[in-house]
């Protein structure tokens, strides 16, 4: 007995619904460049996920949440983009970046793979805001390159 159309397209469907997820991994995490250890992945989550084979573009909508552990990034997003050719992601809708305790919100933000650089844009009108976690030797440091500030003594 053998299949009916239907079935055989909605297995299909169902096949490459399992393996988006995992190509879209696949194809963010491969590197131009050899790696010592294990493949780094990069693993995103989201409502809707679609692949373009011709474009190499692979796009993530709706409660976009990305982790990248090799690099340390935990990101949110309306939608992102990751462009396999150029190797860059884009981040766009109320996007926020969380790097080693760093942090970068913006409306849409640009993440250049091989460069490990994020380029932040606002919203029209706004701004972009950054957060960094300052290590106190790098206070203590950049307090003795400027000067200490000096001590107030009341007038005599």
């Amino acid at each position: 007995m053998m299949p009916s159309a239907k079935l055989l397209n909605s297995r299909i469907f169902k096949g490459l619904s399992l393996l988006l997820p995992l190509t879209l991994a696949g194809a963010i995490a491969s590197p131009t460049y050899p790696q010592a250890g294990p493949p780094r992945t990069l693993s995103v989550r989201s409502d809707i996920q679609e692949a373009d084979s011709k474009t190499g573009i692979v796009t993530a909508r709706g409660n976009v949440q990305i982790n990248y552990p090799a690099r340390q990034i935990q990101a949110t997003a309306a939608q992102a983009q990751y462009f396999s050719r150029e190797r860059r992601i884009i981040l766009s809708g109320d996007v926020y970046v969380l790097q080693q305790g760093n942090s970068l919100r913006g409306e849409t933000i640009t993440y250049l793979i091989d460069e490990g650089r994020f380029i932040a844009l606002p919203n029209n009108p706004g701004q972009v805001e950054s957060v960094y976690l300052v290590a106190p030797e790098q206070d203590a440091a950049a307090q003795k390159a400027v000067g200490s500030p000096r001590p107030t003594t009341a007038p005599r």
